[in-house]
């Protein structure tokens, strides 16, 4: 167990803790969540020990072990191999081995009746009985097993660690992390280097992990299937809410409610005693309770509101039109350095598609989407734009085009000259430059800031054809959320290079799998898309199960295996089908009762519009007429895609059953 007591640590006004006491037990799985600036990576320093604070203020048990895997890291600098350096996750293990061979050669030159006999043996006794639990005799399948889920090759053993890049290396630091096994993992953004295929295989990891984790991280879906419980950072405090991502975004609501009475009665009381004060102050026959007033105020320990997520609206300036063709792609090949990335490669997209690009690290995805927008030139190949098809791309080189003598202000007021300040302002503070964030100068802000506001720029600007290559990374919860309700109610065309899944599924209809030089292309949104391939594999496993059992079933003349046998293997077969059949059931299972929870929850919010829309007064005043209005058609727009994945998640387990 580790525990935090009485944690404070102040700068200037501002608690960054305030009094903070927390614990983590054996097994809890912990999401940690805040915004910006609140403390988050902070507070897991110091659990961690990287970060100094007062003697006594971290404790924790002797067998608890911890491990940190910070946002980014430094390159890697030892000459160690990829095997070589994952394998040092055993090194205290792999030492007790070398003593107990030292042990095994010395032991036949020592007198067996002495003294010194007797405790080599005893010393190699526990030796032994160490090296027995630890799982050291698999220790060759466990690497090979960690850093092939992570996307490593058989053929990356060998290679230097040091000639990995920065997302490689911090695959490979998470590796040694999962390979040593701690009591107590801390994970912060653990998911920003990873791809699809896996963040999927680290999830299923971590679902079966025997130990406690805490992880700071911004892809919802990850914390979902991952965390149990989840602590909030607001205002120097730590509240905790007993469930995952979901369960907090509904229990946060209800305890904001009951928060803002509190502090609205709080106000009163404290309103009604002043005035109380204040009138009788001057009046003798009064002093008493007058004083008895002031020594209440005195003692009441004054609430305060936590820190509320803005809620920022954005929506895309209307598209051009343009020709139902979009982008065509015919038979396009690349290669970097004598390696083929794409071969003869085709693909079409028509006006309003809005396309997810996934595929493992190195596949080329990000090569596909520069290829696109003109930033590289293919090997052969042609891509076509169809008519008056204009085009706007987000790649992570944009940050280090920014002028660096410009405000973040500045440089969006000088992209949309036509944008009213208010919506500049606004746009800002959707990306994090809230307050006076907006007039800090290119040239100090960090590269997460430099990318952030890249993104805005890009965004702000009318286009019918986006590309836009992992737009989310720098982004917290909140501000995905605005740019995915602005993607899903924009009118032109989207090729978006992202793993992050919640955002994704709310807006695009289309998938492009980059694998082996090839393309893919499925309909659907990422979860459609996953659910294809565990069907194939499914089809795979039982396609190879016929084989083999055929191969094993007995040939015309052989005796036959005895009544009982068959029984068992027809329960064995029975049992397979079924847990197939629940695999394909449960996901579209989930997926209608998340549409029956969101449509019912629209078609209130609808029923509420409506009545307020049929209020005369509304029309006496023009903006909130216009206000209330454009939420109405929100509304709408978005009950109807829900109706469409209800009826669609319904459809399916339908075909299943």
């Amino acid at each position: 167990m580790l525990s935090i007591n009485h944690l404070d640590i102040r700068y200037g006004d501002k608690h960054l803790f305030k009094d903070l006491s927390i614990q983590v037990h054996d097994g809890r799985r912990i999401g940690l969540l805040g915004v910006n600036g609140a403390g988050k990576s902070t507070l897991l320093k110091i659990m961690a020990g990287v970060d100094e604070c007062d003697d006594g203020v971290v404790s924790r048990a002797k067998y608890f072990t911890v491990a940190y895997l910070p946002q980014e890291s430094s390159a890697l600098v030892s000459g160690r191999t990829l095997y070589e350096e994952a394998e040092s996750a055993f090194a205290e293990l792999l030492e007790l081995q070398k003593e107990a061979d030292r042990i095994n050669e010395e032991l036949a030159n020592v007198d067996h009746q002495s003294e010194k006999f007797a405790q080599m043996l005893e010393r190699q006794g526990e030796i032994q009985h160490r090296l027995e639990g630890s799982g050291i005799y698999t220790m060759r399948a466990r690497i090979e097993k960690i850093l092939l889920g992570l996307g490593f090759h058989q053929d990356d053993m060998d290679r230097l660690a040091s000639s990995f890049s920065g997302g490689w290396v911090m695959r490979l630091m998470l590796a040694k992390m999962l390979l040593a096994a701690p009591s107590l993992l801390l994970l912060d953004e653990p998911t920003n280097h990873l791809d699809l295929t896996s963040l999927t295989w680290v999830e299923d990891f971590l679902r079966s992990y025997d130990g406690a984790m805490v992880i700071i991280s911004h892809d919802r879906t990850f914390l979902d299937k991952v965390t149990t419980t989840t602590w909030e950072l607001s205002l120097g405090k730590l509240s905790v809410y007993k469930g995952n991502y979901s369960y907090y975004e509904k229990e946060k609501v209800e305890r904001k409610t009951i928060e803002k009475a509190a502090y609205d009665n709080q106000q009163a009381q404290i309103k009604q005693s002043m005035q109380f004060i204040q009138r009788f102050r001057a009046k003798s026959t009064k002093a008493k309770q007058v004083q008895s007033r002031v020594k209440q105020l005195e003692k009441m320990e004054l609430l305060e509101l936590g820190e509320s997520d803005r809620q920022i609206r954005f929506s895309f300036p209307p598209a051009p039109a343009s020709g139902r063709d979009v982008l065509t792609v015919e038979h396009l090949c690349k290669g970097f350095d004598g390696k083929e990335v794409f071969k003869d490669v085709s693909f079409q997209f028509q006006r309003g598609d809005k396309v997810a690009v996934v595929g493992v690290n190195g596949a080329g995805k990000s090569t596909l989407a520069k290829i696109i927008s003109g930033e590289i030139p293919a090997d052969s190949g042609e891509v076509k734009l169809g008519h008056n098809v204009q085009l706007s791309y987000f790649g992570q080189h944009q940050a280090q085009e920014l002028s660096p003598s410009l405000t973040a202000l500045e440089t969006l007021s000088i992209s949309v000259k036509d944008m009213p300040i208010t919506r500049i302002r606004s746009l800002l503070g959707a990306f994090l430059f809230r307050g006076e964030e907006v007039d800090k100068k290119v040239s100090v802000l960090s590269g997460g800031e430099k990318s952030r506001l890249a993104l805005a720029r890009m965004i702000a600007s009318p286009a019918n054809c986006m590309l836009l290559d992992e737009p989310t990374n720098h982004l917290d919860i909140t501000s995905q959320e605005v740019l995915q309700d602005a993607m899903s109610q924009y009118d032109g065309f989207i090729l978006v290079v992202s793993h992050n899944r919640y955002f994704l599924d709310s807006f695009v209809n289309k998938v492009v799998e980059v694998k082996d030089g090839q393309v893919e292309v499925y309909e659907g949104n990422v979860s459609d898309y996953l659910l294809k391939l565990e069907a194939a594999e499914a089809s795979r496993d039982s396609s190879q199960r016929q084989k083999t059992a055929s191969k094993s079933s007995p040939k015309s003349g052989e005796t036959k295996p005895g009544a009982q046998v068959s029984r068992k293997e027809k329960r064995k077969q029975d049992a397979q089908e079924r847990q197939e059949r629940n695999k394909k059931v449960g996901p579209w299972k989930r997926k209608a009762e998340e549409a029956e929870k969101k449509v019912e929850k629209l078609e209130d919010q609808k029923i509420d519009l409506e009545a307020l829309m049929a209020d005369p007064e509304l029309y006496q005043d023009q903006k909130a007429w216009v206000s209330t209005s454009a939420e109405y058609d929100d509304c709408v727009r978005r009950l109807e895609r829900w109706y469409e994945k209800w009826e669609l998640a319904q459809e399916k387990l339908e075909n299943c059953s």
